[in-house]
């Protein structure tokens, strides 16, 4: 059975409200909990209160440089770009969020948001109030090393592109992401829609737009991909594994 192409989504992607016994499908904290046999009644017990917010649309902004932190937001349909805007006046993209993943965990330190959240499209998101998924913590050893694996992820996310790499090098690694990210939550790894502009994809990988466009022209021209306007096939996994296995480590 084909996996729907993001950000299309059918029965096994769709985000629902799961019931007193079963979380929502694309709750980021799930995996943590059952793994202790926490379910959502006994969530629901410690007063961990969750908040479904949206729909946002395109150019709305979930929260702006800061506003203060009291929740981490888990999205739940769409993407959401954050990104500040240096001291020059120029906006700096700091990534892209996918249904399934976190925003907020840079603002528990300061205890505001130290970057802008904006949808791409269509966005719903859940917010976990903090104070109260800090208690949790404290009783539930795994959704505390969830968090830091989280936090992890986040810090060498953005230590991965600060190297001195190609620009095909940077194009393949971001593409194997998105496709490793997508096939995580049950969509298509090898076609999916790119959600960003491709100036926002030059912007978070440190290329000019013209650059994004001809490399995904060289890529489209080595039978690595198909592009289609915004959709994106893999034609050639195992090459783009290639040039991107010094950032990936594949």
């Amino acid at each position: 059975m084909s996996r729907p192409v993001f950000p299309r989504d059918d029965a096994s992607t769709l985000a629902d409200d799961g019931d007193e016994l079963r979380f929502c499908s694309t709750c980021a904290f799930s995996q943590a909990c059952m793994s202790r046999g926490l379910d959502k009644r006994d969530l629901m017990d410690l007063h961990v209160l969750v908040e479904h917010a949206g729909p946002f649309h395109a150019g709305d902004h979930l929260f702006r440089e800061g506003d203060p932190f009291d929740a981490i937001a888990a999205v739940r349909a769409g993407t959401v770009k954050t990104y500040v805007v240096d001291r020059e006046g120029q906006e700096r993209v700091l990534g892209f969020h996918l249904p399934g993943e976190v925003i907020g965990l840079d603002a528990i330190d300061a205890q505001h948001f130290p970057c802008n959240a904006v949808a791409l499209d269509t966005v719903a998101i859940c917010r976990f109030s903090f104070t109260r998924i800090s208690e949790l913590a404290t009783r539930l050893p795994g959704l505390q090393q969830h968090l830091f694996r989280l936090l992890s992820r986040d810090i060498g996310n953005a230590m991965r592109l600060a190297g001195d790499w190609t620009a095909d090098q940077r194009m393949a690694a971001f593409l194997l992401g998105l496709s490793r990210r997508l096939a995580a939550r049950g969509f298509s790894s090898k076609r999916f829609q790119l959600t960003m502009a491709r100036v926002d994809i030059g912007n978070y990988l440190r290329l000019a737009p013209e650059t994004v466009s001809r490399v995904l022209k060289r890529f489209q021209d080595d039978a690595l991909i198909v592009v289609d306007r915004r959709e994106v096939a893999l034609a050639d996994v195992a090459g783009l594994e290639a040039l991107a296995a010094p950032i990936l480590g594949t």
